[in-house]
């Protein structure tokens, strides 16, 4: 499949720098100046992309919706009541976008009705992203394959099957996808984060994977790029213990910050993973490697033998593994004590 990813220009896959989405979700409380602001947090942060949510709650939930238990605890009451509160129009959508771009950030958006595409291509958002619920949602995913804007699509809660055949969808026409290993837990503890899932999305489906991020650490983002993410997702907040369902899973934007500064210096210290000597290795390479050296002085033309030599530093000679090319032959000059054997020595 795919290695990699194209969003507004910015190449992503293996060996790129981790490209890093603030989430700013719900987490605008449906006011826009606050919508703003997190955009201006996510830039001061160092994200490459925002991310929306665009619902309609009438589209969206049926009169048997209820809410999940860590938006209760959040002390929401009504699922249609809250997302109503929630519920960003294109107009603001648009505004954001405009702000986002202005900053030199990608603007990234979850629609969660298939009926609300049309209308959101069209406000300027450079990529999709699927809520994990919608691995299964045939229909909207289709719908995003037809705007021919690159997809990310969240696996959280799901089985490896649904996720084949989600892959299977992507596949066959979109411009181009990525997956997200992802917990939905809010927040995830972080013995339960599974960042080993990350590994296994490459391994399996061939294509550009990533982590979203519930918890509550700035430390995972870091080691979810050891565990080979080359996307990272994370909510951003202007307040951890604000009222919402998202701002206890979030980070604030001085959090997000840090959190973003370790995930890069991951991906430095990952390195292209070949196995050969650098530069800055090479001095400790000479002076702590041993040689095959001289135990005595030796004439020129006497047959060498295994009491002759002794093995020291600096590895400026033959290395130790090379006895046998020694042993047994004569000299061609006259060797001192301690000197490093070379071919020049050897006839």
């Amino acid at each position: 499949m795919n290695s990699s990813l194209t969003i507004g220009g910015r190449l992503i896959g293996a060996g790129h720098t981790p490209y890093v989405i603030a989430e700013i979700g719900v987490n605008h409380d449906g006011d826009l100046d606050r919508a703003l602001s997190l955009v201006h947090d996510a830039h001061q942060a160092g994200a490459d992309a925002i991310k929306l949510q665009r619902f309609d709650p009438d589209r969206l939930l049926a009169k048997s919706a209820r809410l999940a238990l860590y938006q209760s605890k959040a002390g929401e009451a009504d699922a249609h009541e809250m997302l109503a509160r929630l519920a960003l129009s294109a107009a603001q959508c648009e505004r954001i976008v405009e702000k986002t771009h202005e900053l030199g950030l990608h603007a990234i958006v979850t629609v969660f009705n298939d009926s609300l595409v049309g209308e959101t291509s069209g406000l300027g958002f450079d990529a999709w992203k699927t809520a994990s619920p919608d691995i299964v949602h045939q229909p909207l995913i289709e719908a995003l394959i037809q705007t021919s804007k690159p997809i990310i699509c969240s696996t959280g809660a799901s089985t490896i099957d649904e996720v084949k055949r989600a892959t299977g969808w992507l596949a066959e026409g979109a411009e181009g996808f990525a997956l997200l290993h992802c917990v939905s837990s809010y927040p995830t503890p972080m013995d339960r984060a599974n960042l080993s899932g990350i590994a296994a999305l490459t391994e399996r489906f061939g294509c550009p994977a990533g982590y979203s991020d519930h918890t509550q650490s700035t430390l995972t983002g870091a080691m979810a790029v050891a565990a080979g993410a080359c996307i990272l997702e994370k909510h951003l907040t202007w307040d951890t213990a604000a009222q919402g369902p998202d701002h206890a899973a979030s980070l604030t934007g001085e959090q997000l910050s840090m959190y973003i500064d370790r995930a890069h210096e991951a991906h430095r210290a990952m390195g292209d993973g070949a196995k050969s000597p650098i530069e800055i290795e090479l001095d400790v390479r000479s002076v702590a490697r041993q040689s095959i050296v001289a135990a005595r002085a030796i004439d020129a033309g006497e047959v060498i033998t295994e009491r002759d030599i002794t093995y020291k530093r600096p590895g400026v000679g033959f290395e130790p593994w090379r006895t046998g090319e020694v042993v047994g032959r004569r000299t061609s000059r006259t060797i001192e004590p301690d000197h490093a054997f070379t071919d020049e020595d050897l006839r």
